[in-house]
């Protein structure tokens, strides 16, 4: 694994899909930072973090992805793949805010992006942006986000999770490229929230409850509905309110 630490950047992934569009990097390429200005979270959303609190990386992930359909794969690798590492470190009540949130309790701990680009011989290349709440004790004017440190009453060394996190990342896919459906009943069985009736709203602000049964093939949200029927929403089509 190649590992590239920078002090200061605007953001991790886009450092390394840059990186990847100059040169010919190898496969689980890494690269972290201290401190992150521009970080993005899923759909655009910003990403604040403390300096030299959290982990922030970014992971190249190639030889993967030959469908644009399995795409959603790659999330449930990256995203079991931290699942397994913090349970490890004794992380308690951890499970997956659809699609890519890791939550202890009900507090956020980090979040998951992935971008993925299509070469001009129709190869799939992948980068995984993690933030990962560690060792930041401060959250205000973020109620629903939390840290290891702040959960546990520890601190965490930094270097011991992401070594780890790239370790389990790189074994899930490889397990993944073998046989695609087997991480599946892990994430559906993580899935925070999972089979308890729970208020949603739409983009139009019309509140609702359902009740989730899982994620689709091509990663949406299926919801079972106060009229028995079940329905599929893509991210930002619905907001849970907990």
């Amino acid at each position: 694994m190649k590992l590239i630490k920078l002090d200061a950047i605007d953001s991790t992934n886009e450092f390394l899909k840059g990186l990847s569009n100059k040169q010919e990097l190898e496969n689980f390429t890494v690269v972290t930072a201290e401190n992150q200005t521009e970080g993005k979270g899923q759909m655009g959303a910003f990403w604040a973090s403390e300096t030299s609190k959290n982990l922030i990386m970014s992971l190249l992930v190639k030889d993967f992805l030959v469908d644009i359909c399995q795409i959603f794969n790659l999330n449930i690798a990256v995203s079991l793949a931290v699942i397994e590492v913090l349970e490890s470190f004794r992380i308690p009540d951890l499970s997956i805010k659809w699609p890519n949130d890791i939550m202890s309790y009900n507090k956020k701990i980090g979040g998951i992006l992935i971008e993925n680009s299509i070469k001009s011989d129709g190869t799939i290349v992948s980068i995984v942006g993690l933030g990962l709440n560690v060792n930041q004790t401060n959250f205000e004017n973020l109620p629903k986000a939390s840290s290891l440190a702040v959960i546990c009453e520890a601190k965490f060394d930094k270097d011991e999770l992401l070594f780890s996190i790239c370790d389990a990342i790189e074994e899930n896919v490889k397990l993944c490229k073998h046989n695609s459906a087997v991480l599946w009943p892990d994430y559906t069985n993580k899935l925070f929230k999972k089979g308890i009736p729970m208020p949603f709203s739409s983009p139009n602000h019309q509140n609702f409850m359902g009740i989730i049964q899982g994620v689709s093939a091509v990663g949406k949200l299926e919801i079972l509905l106060e009229d028995d029927s079940t329905a599929e929403f893509d991210i930002k089509e619905i907001q849970m309110l907990y």
